[in-house]
């Protein structure tokens, strides 16, 4: 089973699309679009320094069975969208160690449905 998400860090920002492929996490996040769910609705996950197919606009993509919500994160992997793909050589080292993004402004806005 496999669902895709779309998340924005910003204001106006365009989309960043994240794939979902364990059925718990993919009920956590339409229970985050549904508005029952309102303290863990920030995403976390490590990134790959690749363009997936279903997200062609970056340059990353978080790998599926590291995703996770989180309330509240430590400040060393926070980013918005586009300040990760502006610095993306830069990530995994002092900016977002090991590869982890938990953008405190990522909020989800919708399931992508094919």
């Amino acid at each position: 089973m496999e669902a895709y998400f779309a998340l924005t860090t910003a204001e106006q920002a365009p989309e960043f699309i994240f794939k979902l492929t364990d059925e718990a996490r993919i009920a956590e996040a339409r229970r985050i679009l549904s508005g029952e769910e309102k303290n863990k609705i920030h995403v976390h996950g490590r990134l790959t320094k690749r363009q997936a197919p279903y997200n062609p606009r970056w340059s990353f993509y978080l790998e599926p069975d590291t995703i996770n919500f989180f309330e509240v994160a430590i400040e060393v992997c926070d980013s918005t969208t586009q300040y990760l793909e502006d610095h993306l050589d830069e990530a995994g080292g002092a900016f977002l160690p090991g590869g982890h993004w938990c953008p405190w402004s990522s909020r989800l806005v919708r399931e992508i449905k094919e």
